[in-house]
């Protein structure tokens, strides 16, 4: 029996692009800036409940699932960056939001300057939270990179390795995290079989193909990066054996306006383990940009 899925705050939804996505989100508080969140690989909108639960006293805060994750409907979609970014936009026009500041963790980081790249005059800032594109990679690397992924998948069912992966996104583990873990895979068996591995090996094979790095320079909206010191997934340590530090700044100097936040004793899932820290830079940074 697949055990029940419970949000903190109602949940609505919205079809878009001709009813064909179906997506969940919450939306909650007012004010004058939208803040829109993103979420990474394989999570839901509830990775962003530490945060709304402080900043909507101060913005409306709006959170989705990403089509093929959370409550939101799957479907044999792309699951590409370009897409995800492009449904973001079209619920952006369905609830015609106005001043938003897109907030994207991992994975959500990608396709939120993807989003930006896209449609450069829409935003007003961003805020990357351990994001994905900052590393680049080659051909072998790619190919690396996959082999490893697809090894992983050979040894290990895709509930285990849902569990592993957030418990690798904390350096720290706080102690709510395996209730959160909990919920995840409750939503992940509630997906067709076979579904959860096809929309992963579609967001990851896109990561990788659809790079962003070389066009960091385009983006000249506000920009603030956050970063765990002890981020154990970004960089790949064993194709690129340099510090998350390092990573982040080198691809701060390549944005028109940007600035790097390290947070020390924390690791990739830094909204949740470091909650109160991300949530007072988010803040200081939308009002200096208001």
């Amino acid at each position: 029996m697949i055990e029940s899925v419970v949000y903190p705050y109602p949940v609505h939804r919205q079809k878009l692009i001709n009813d064909a996505v179906d997506i969940a989100f919450v939306d909650e508080g007012t004010g004058d800036t939208t803040l829109l969140f993103v979420h990474g690989l394989g999570h839901s909108l509830l990775g962003w409940a530490k945060n709304i639960d402080y900043l909507k006293q101060y913005y409306r805060c709006i959170a989705i699932d990403l089509p093929g994750n959370g409550l939101s409907a799957t479907g044999k979609y792309p699951y590409s960056m370009h897409f995800f970014a492009e449904v973001i936009h079209h619920f952006m026009e369905a609830r015609q939001l106005k001043n938003v500041v897109l907030v994207g963790h991992s994975m959500g980081g990608q396709i939120a300057i993807t989003y930006s790249l896209l449609h450069p005059q829409i935003l007003k800032g961003l805020v990357l939270c351990a994001p994905a594109g900052f590393e680049t990679f080659n051909d072998w690397e790619k190919s690396l990179y996959r082999n490893t992924m697809y090894f992983v998948d050979m040894v290990s069912n895709e509930e285990s390795s849902l569990r592993k992966a957030i418990q690798n996104s904390f350096y720290i583990m706080p102690d709510n995290v395996p209730s959160f873990t909990q919920q995840l895979v409750n939503m992940m068996k509630l997906q067709e079989k076979g579904h959860y591995r096809y929309m992963l090996d579609g967001c990851i094979g896109a990561m990788l193909d659809e790079p962003v790095y070389q066009r960091l320079g385009e983006i000249k909206i506000p920009v603030l990066i956050l970063f765990g010191e002890r981020d154990n997934l970004i960089p790949n340590k064993f194709i690129h054996p340099t510090s998350t530090k390092n990573v982040a700044n080198t691809a701060a100097k390549q944005f028109k306006n940007a600035e790097v936040e390290i947070i020390s004793q924390c690791g990739h899932f830094i909204q949740w383990e470091k909650a109160a820290q991300v949530n007072g830079f988010i803040r200081s940074f939308v009002n200096n940009i208001n």
